[in-house]
């Protein structure tokens, strides 16, 4: 059982037919926080807008969230574009759960984040809505194929392999859109005052300091199936979870102790 002080996911994307339910409820089945924050694209209404695909292990994972949040653990959703509707809920809450549309976690080291799904940043990072439409329908084809592999390496035996995050990562450009999203994500952090930020949207799990700052990315649980974790000495990890369930990046205790240090001697 993974215990932790927090739980950050987001572009779960229930609804749609590439979204890795099976993962992610075994990650919850075996995880226990204080505090789970979902980061928007939770229920993914674009796609189900195409065709409706909603399996028992994506209804389970609706049940399991909401089964965590009456036994205590607090459950925040913060919407995505994909989920967007459900902005105009911000500010109640249904159930034990609460509909907000950004927030601010505080560690149990004192840093203040800034959680936000991301795609506010869009206009800094694509070249404009063409390129936009155009990068959706290629990630679409690349979900087709990271679908159609992992069948195939099943059915082999094999363990579960993110084809379309190999892919990206070839993808010329691809860094260079990544960092100005990370740009732009903890700017929006600086000027707002927190010590960092926590986003998705992006679909590309990665925890960093950059300019003092702490930056979280989430991933998703469409390719790379991760999720960020405070642990309870307020360290950041991102777990991947599938098959072969490891921690993929992590900003230990000391390293953020040490940044605390700096500037505190600056």
């Amino acid at each position: 059982m993974l215990l932790c002080r927090t739980i950050f996911l987001s572009d779960i994307h229930l609804g749609n037919k590439d979204c890795q339910a099976r993962y992610l409820l075994h990650f919850l089945e075996n995880s226990k926080a204080q505090t789970i924050y979902l980061l928007g694209d939770i229920i993914d209404l674009w796609a189900m807008r195409r065709q409706v695909c909603w399996t028992p292990e994506q209804n389970l994972v609706i049940k399991t969230l909401l089964a965590k949040a009456e036994q205590g653990c607090e459950l925040i959703y913060i919407p995505g574009n994909h989920d967007e509707e459900f902005r105009h809920w911000a500010g109640r809450e249904f159930g034990e759960m609460k509909i907000q549309l950004r927030g601010c976690h505080t560690t149990a080291l004192g840093k203040k984040l800034l959680l936000l799904h991301g795609d506010e940043f869009d206009k800094e990072v694509n070249f404009g809505r063409f390129h936009a439409w155009l990068g959706d329908h290629l990630y679409d084809f690349l979900l087709f194929l990271n679908r159609w592999s992992n069948r195939a390496r099943r059915a082999m035996g094999g363990r579960y392999f993110s084809l379309a995050a190999f892919i990206k990562s070839k993808v010329p450009g691809a860094r260079d859109a990544i960092a100005r999203y990370r740009n732009a994500a903890v700017n929006k952090a600086k000027r707002s005052g927190f010590d960092g930020v926590v986003c998705g949207h992006i679909h590309h799990p990665e925890i960093s300091l950059q300019d003092g700052l702490i930056y979280c990315n989430d991933g998703d649980w469409i390719d790379s199936c991760t999720a960020l974790v405070e642990e309870l000495d307020g360290s950041l990890a991102i777990y991947h979870w599938t098959e072969q369930s490891h921690t993929i990046a992590a900003l230990p205790l000391a390293e953020i102790k040490a940044e605390t240090a700096a500037q505190q001697a600056a």
